[in-house]
């Protein structure tokens, strides 16, 4: 059983977060921003806005263009995930040259109530293939990889989410349970916590929650925690409540949210490719027992898919 206070401090992933990619930076801009303070906002989205302009900044430059300070400019720094500034600039230098080239995509504006149905396809296309692009770039692949060793061993499974969170948990369940790991996605606060009592060292919890503050999926994620679970939170907000317990940390990205387009909708397309690259991690791992457990659920429920058998 895992060892905890009554004030329970952040718990340090098992290993260190990277450095986000330059091309990552823009979506940590886009995920991280309405969490920071104000001036941290405007540092943020100054370096995002104009990279190469930044990037022959020094710290001092920086601070008197956002009306910051420089201990401002080194935090902001931190908190995107760099070192220090001196990093920063680097990634920046980086992304300038990606949008020079051409390969950094255009940003369009939102839904609006009077949009063509054809303009309402496009953009929501366009978002929906950022925040899949932003995800990808911004997801630790060496947590990833201990997250899906932790899968790969796991007794047992138990998955948390609510709202629209709780289809990507359902997602996952099924995905596993079809080559072979148990696994329960808890929808029920009440149940969750129930079935989080019942864990152990060797069991797995997955916390799926876009904010990383909701109390009904945090709730049965400490009690997993406390329990001795390897616990895996998948997260659009890194130093979220939610993270105090988890072992391992899934950062998902986000689309602008907007009065037609509520954060719900972007996360969720996130979240389903963090589970998708957790699920294919697990398939891999286990391909000789995953194979054919897969290919003996499609044979179980074949008959259901052809209108001309009777069963």
């Amino acid at each position: 059983m895992k060892e905890t206070s009554s004030q329970p401090t952040p718990t340090a992933p098992r290993t260190a977060p990277q450095a986000p990619a330059p091309a990552a930076l823009a979506a940590k801009v886009r995920t991280l921003a309405p969490s920071m303070t104000r001036s941290m906002q405007r540092v943020a989205e100054t370096v995002a806005g104009d990279p190469a302009r930044c990037a022959a900044l020094t710290v001092t430059g920086l601070a008197e263009l956002t009306g910051t300070s420089e201990a401002t400019v080194v935090r902001t720094s931190r908190l995107l995930g760099y070192p220090g500034y001196r990093d920063l600039r680097l990634a920046l230098a980086g992304l300038a040259a990606q949008q020079e080239s051409g390969r950094a995509p255009a940003v369009t504006a939102d839904i609006a109530v009077d949009d063509p149905i054809a303009d309402v396809v496009a953009k929501l296309a366009h978002d929906e293939q950022q925040t899949l692009a932003d995800t990808a770039a911004g997801l630790d692949t060496v947590q990833l990889g201990a997250a899906v060793t932790a899968l790969t061993a796991a007794r047992r499974v138990d998955i948390y989410g609510v709202g629209a969170s709780s289809l990507v948990g359902m997602d996952l369940a099924q995905k596993l349970l079809r080559i072979g790991v148990i696994a329960h996605s808890h929808t029920d606060p009440h149940l969750a916590v129930t079935n989080a009592v019942q864990l152990r060292t060797g069991d797995v919890a997955v916390a799926i929650t876009h904010s990383g503050a909701t109390s009904d999926v945090i709730e049965p994620f400490r009690v997993a925690f406390e329990h001795g679970a390897t616990t895996i939170a998948v997260t659009g907000r890194p130093g979220a409540p939610v993270t105090q317990y988890a072992d391992h940390i899934l950062t998902t990205s986000t689309a602008r949210e907007s009065e037609l387009r509520p954060a719900a909708m972007s996360s969720r397309t996130s979240q389903l490719l963090v589970v998708d690259c957790l699920f294919v991690g697990v398939a891999q791992r286990t391909y000789d027992t995953a194979a054919p457990a897969l290919a003996a659920s499609y044979e179980a429920l074949a008959h259901r898919h052809d209108p001309r058998t009777t069963r």
